[in-house]
C-alpha cells in the first residue's frame, strides 16, 4: 500500500508479448522503426503482397473528405497516407504528416518531395498533440495505434483536435476470423521473422509486429474505446477477414 493507504498504481504495459514499464515502450518502439525505417516500404509490399496499398486506398475513400479538408495523418511513416489524402483534399486542402520517430519520417518527408508532393511534417507524440482544438477535418493513424502505449490518452487527442462534424480514421491490424486465425498465426510467427531477417537483418522487429498484433484490441473492443473518447457514430469495416479493420468516428 502507498502512504495514501490507496494500492500501488501498476504502470506497465505491453511490448509485444513482454510487461515493460510505460515509459519504457516509447523507447523500445522507437527501436524497432529505428531499425526497419530504410526497408519499411518493401517489407510491407513484400508482407502484404502489396495489399497494403489497396488497404490505405480504401480507408481514404470510406472517410469520405471533400477538397478544402484539413487533415492530421498520425504515426504517418513513409506518407502512403498523406499522399493519398493529399490527392484526396485537392490544392485548397491541408495535409500534415507527422510522426513520433524521426527516422520514418525522413523517410517519409524524402519519399513525397520525390513524388512532387511537399506537405508540412511536424515530429510528435501521438499521446500529446501540439495543435489547437478543433484544427482539423480529419485525423488519421494508419497500423500505428498498436504502438502506441497510451491508446486511450491518443484517441482523447484524435478527438480534441477535431472540428465539428470531423472524422477520425484509425487502419490497424486487427482479430482475424477465426477459421483463419491458425494459417495466420503460422505465417505471423514463422515466415515474417524469417521475411524480415532477410530483407531487413532484423528478425525481432518483425516478431514484435506479430506479437503486437495479438495485444491490440479488437474490433469491437476498439469500437468501445473510441465511444468512451467521445466519438459518435462509430464504425468499422473488416479486410481481408479482418486481418485489418477501418474504424470511422465522428465529431458532433
Amino acid at each position: 500500500m502507498t502512504r495514501a493507504g490507496r494500492p500501488p498504481v501498476d504502470d506497465r504495459t505491453h511490448f509485444g508479448f513482454e510487461q515493460v514499464p510505460a515509459d519504457d515502450k516509447a523507447k523500445r518502439v522507437r527501436g524497432v522503426f529505428d531499425s526497419v525505417a530504410s526497408r519499411y516500404d518493401l517489407m510491407n509490399d513484400l508482407m502484404s503482397a502489396g495489399l497494403h496499398r489497396w488497404w490505405k486506398r480504401y480507408a481514404v475513400h470510406v472517410a469520405g473528405l471533400r477538397p478544402g479538408a484539413a487533415v492530421l495523418d498520425l504515426a504517418g511513416g513513409t506518407g502512403d497516407l498523406a499522399r493519398l489524402f493529399a490527392k484526396a483534399v485537392g490544392e485548397q486542402g491541408r495535409v500534415v504528416l507527422s510522426d513520433i520517430n524521426h527516422a520514418m519520417l525522413a523517410e517519409g518527408r524524402d519519399k513525397l518531395l520525390d513524388g512532387g508532393c511537399n506537405l508540412p511534417v511536424v515530429q510528435c507524440d501521438a499521446e500529446k498533440l501540439p495543435f489547437r482544438d478543433r484544427a482539423f477535418d480529419a485525423v488519421s493513424i494508419g497500423f500505428g495505434l498498436r504502438n502506441v502505449t497510451r491508446k486511450e490518452a491518443a484517441l482523447a487527442e484524435m478527438r480534441r483536435v477535431l472540428k465539428p462534424g470531423g472524422v477520425a480514421l484509425v487502419l490497424e491490424f486487427s482479430r482475424v476470423w477465426a477459421p483463419l486465425a491458425p494459417a495466420y498465426d503460422w505465417y505471423s510467427f514463422n515466415v515474417l521473422p524469417r521475411l524480415g531477417k532477410l530483407v531487413a537483418g532484423d528478425d525481432g522487429s518483425y516478431r514484435y509486429l506479430a506479437e503486437s498484433i495479438r495485444m491490440h484490441p479488437d474490433q469491437e473492443e476498439l469500437k468501445s474505446m473510441m465511444e468512451r473518447a467521445g466519438f459518435d457514430r462509430v464504425e468499422y469495416h473488416n479486410l481481408m477477414a479482418g486481418v485489418v479493420a477501418v474504424h470511422l468516428g465522428r465529431v458532433f
